[in-house]
């Protein structure tokens, strides 16, 4: 994807026509830039509508849409630490314990119209922090290539409706990624331990996006330490949270879970929970997303020697589909896009056509989500379709695993 240079000519992977691939490289070579800076424009155009739309609904919006997600958490954070019943009195409650206590920061402490534009003020730094990873992690050797890259992520509707929504993917996902990079890159010592440990905590905030990527804590690093100070961390503040509710906190987590059950098939769209739920077989959700989350985890110790971008790309998608996510989470699909990203750069055309593919999905609108039948049936179906190829592609190109790394310590 690199403008000014062709890749080599062994880049067509086995069972991409060569030829198709051959005749390609010169064509990209001489309109490549001029296909970039088309995109970019059309790009800039879509995130400054968009960004500007959802900015504006998280901050000023008096309809009920207007940062509805923000709203819902500041109650419940209010609710939970004047000691009201929390579970037993309120359905969505889909959050455990040790969330209301990561939250309260942000919303605990300010009315809701100020916890909205404090909201704002720290999307801005957040989202410009995923935006550096993606485009320093994508191998981007242009400067066209570095605002596509930058670009994608600003344009992508998932990121704008989080905004909108007051949602927490955005404070998430560049606390995943930047603690991975860190476990898999940096030396081994207390300070990087604790840094990854307390970025990892806050993003366990939202742990349906980010429990998948404990495995990678587990085992990318080859040592215990990171993933126990993890672990500790997260029990001293459900301990905590606890202590706010007349409950004990065997009954908070009863009451956690049957929410998180009840509310299973009827949030978001294209995942196990929604997938079982359409035909009817609700009392599988539980056994699918712990299968789903064990194979991952069997998966990434015996591929835990591999590029950390492909483990980060897997773990994105299945994090995706585990568990219900809406819109909003589709965010994570620019993790494997990163990878994808890096493999077209020096390996050809089928991770390109892959990207360009996962890609133009991450652009369509949002609002075909919910038009009626066939639009929305279109949308989900697609993107399921999408995912799935993606993670196959992803799993095949992690080539067989390898025996080169010193065990767990």
């Amino acid at each position: 994807m690199n403008s000014d240079a062709q890749p080599p000519a062994s880049a067509a992977p086995p069972g991409v026509n060569r030829r198709t691939a051959a005749a390609l490289r010169p064509w990209w070579a001489a309109h490549g830039a001029t296909v970039l800076r088309a995109a970019i424009v059309l790009m800039a155009l879509l995130a400054a509508q968009r960004l500007a739309y959802e900015f504006w609904r998280l901050t000023c919006s008096a309809e009920r849409t207007g940062a509805i997600d923000l709203r819902i958490l500041h109650q419940f954070v209010h609710r939970w630490f004047a000691g009201e019943p929390f579970y037993a009195t309120l359905k969505n409650a889909t959050y455990p314990p040790a969330s209301l206590v990561i939250l309260w920061p942000s919303h605990g402490w300010l009315d809701v119209t100020a916890a909205r534009w404090l909201w704002a003020v720290t999307v801005v730094p957040v989202l410009a922090w995923l935006v550096y990873l993606i485009v320093r992690e994508s191998g981007a050797a242009t400067r066209l290539e570095r605002w596509f890259l930058a670009l994608t992520v600003l344009s992508a509707y998932g990121g704008a409706v989080a905004i909108g929504n007051g949602q927490l993917i955005l404070h998430v996902l560049p606390m995943l990624v930047a603690a991975t990079l860190l476990l898999a890159r940096a030396r081994a010592c207390w300070r990087n331990d604790l840094l990854v440990a307390l970025m990892f905590l806050v993003a366990l905030v939202k742990p349906s996006l980010s429990a998948p990527f404990f495995w990678l804590v587990l085992f990318v690093p080859g040592r215990l330490r990171p993933a126990m100070l993890i672990v500790a961390g997260y029990i001293g503040l459900t301990l905590l949270a606890s202590a706010f509710q007349p409950a004990g906190l065997v009954q908070l987590i009863h009451g956690w879970l049957a929410r998180s059950a009840e509310n299973a098939t009827r949030l978001g769209y294209g995942n196990l929970h929604s997938w079982l739920g359409a035909v009817g077989g609700e009392r599988w959700l539980g056994p699918a997303s712990a299968l789903a989350l064990l194979a991952l985890g069997g998966w990434s110790y015996r591929h835990r020697h591999a590029d950390v971008w492909v483990l980060l790309g897997v773990t994105a998608i299945v994090a995706r589909f585990w568990t219900y996510h809406a819109l909003y989470d589709d965010l994570l699909m620019v993790l494997p896009m990163v990878t994808l990203y890096r493999m077209a750069r020096g390996d050809g055309l089928a991770p390109a056509v892959m990207f360009a593919i996962l890609f133009l999905t991450m652009l369509m609108p949002a609002r075909l989500c919910s038009w009626p039948p066939p639009w929305n049936w279109f949308f989900s179906a697609s993107h399921a379709v999408v995912w799935m190829a993606t993670l196959g592609f992803l799993l095949v190109r992690a080539g067989p695993p390898k025996t080169n790394r010193a065990p767990l310590r």
